[in-house]
Formats: C-alpha cells, structure tokens, sequence
C-alpha cells in the first residue's frame, strides 16, 4: 500500500523571520534591553511568546541575534570607515557615521548598544559581557586602524595608536547619548568636527 506524503513534515513558521527580527531590534533599540518587555517584543514581532522562544531562544539569546543584525546594518559605517583612506578620514566617518545613525526621523535615536548598556542590573551580566566585548571589538579595530597609519606615515610615529581610537569611540557613544536625548543632529556634527579639530598631523 502506498502512502502519500504530500504534506510537509513539521509545522510550517507562520511569520518573517527577518521582519520578525528588524522589529525586535528596534524594540531593543528604543528600550535598551531591560526596557523591553517580552510583551513589547511579541507585540512588534507580530508573534506569540511560544512563537519567538521556538525561532529565537530566549529573550537573551534574541538580544545576541538582533545586536549581529544592528552591527551589519545601522552600524555598518564602522566597519565602512575603516577603508578611509587617512586616519582622520576615518576618525571623520566614524564620527559623522554615529551622528547619522543615531539621529535618523524613522529609526530610534541613540545607540542600540549603548542603550542598552546603561540599563543593565546585576541579573543581566551576560547581556552586559557582551555589550562590552561589542565595544571592546569597535575599539580595537580602530586602534589596529590606526596603527596602520602610524606604520604608513600618515600619522606622526609618537602618536598613540590606543589614545585615539578610546577618544574617538568614547566621544561616539558621547554623541550616541546625547542623540538619546534629542540634541539635534546639526548641533551633534557641529560637536564632531570641533572633536577632531586638533587632530594630529604629520
């Protein structure tokens, strides 16, 4: 006797992963990671709450995927300005880079990653970890940018490689705060080019 198997095996997802991730990371966005309920993520997502824990895990293991989609997409100027071809002009990038996306009408203001920084207790120390290994990693590159510079003369040799890259990434999340608080991106880009007015050259 034969047996049809027309039907698929297993239930099919009933929503857009990717759609179902873009709304959560703004969610994330928005609230930082404690701010975001489970409610105000299902609620985005257009899920239920045993729909996002079968596709995403946990609400941690979901903040992990969302901070990979934000580094690629709305932070994805880090890594553009990287192929500056001068330090200021990375340094430049960078800066304006941070401004553009932390001041957009349709997305969020502020930074995902700084946001959510500043809200985590004691109970969220994993989520914490990896905020701080994400900056870690922002910072280094910029750092080994740097150095580059140094080593092709583009740079003087008695510069500080590690000094400017922890001021240029520590005064990105200064915009990023300030941008959370709805200080205008004119006055943020007027902020940004006096940051780099003293900037070292050869």
């Amino acid at each position: 006797m034969e047996t049809k198997r027309n039907s698929p095996i297993g239930r099919p997802r009933g929503f857009d992963t990717d759609e179902a991730l873009e709304r959560a990371m703004l969610v994330f966005w928005e609230h930082g990671y404690e701010g975001a309920s489970t409610a105000n993520l299902t609620n985005a997502m257009g899920i239920s709450t045993t729909s996002m824990y079968a596709a995403f895990g946990n609400k941690e293991n979901l903040f992990r995927k969302t901070l990979e989609r934000y580094t690629e997409g709305p932070s994805a100027y880090l890594a553009q300005a990287m192929e500056e071809p001068t330090a200021l002009g990375v340094a430049t990038a960078i800066l304006a880079g941070t401004v553009q996306t932390t001041t957009r009408p349709a997305r969020p203001h502020g930074c995902l990653g700084v946001q959510s920084a500043l809200t985590t207790s004691d109970s969220g120390q994993e989520v914490r970890d990896l905020l701080v290994a994400w900056r870690n990693d922002g910072y280094s590159s910029v750092r080994e940018r740097f150095q580059r510079a140094i080593d092709d003369g583009d740079l003087p040799p008695h510069a500080d490689p590690g000094l400017l890259a922890r001021y240029i990434t520590t005064f990105a999340y200064g915009i990023a705060v300030q941008a959370a608080s709805d200080i205008s991106r004119d006055e943020l880009q007027e902020m940004a080019d006096a940051a780099l007015r003293n900037w070292p050259l050869c």
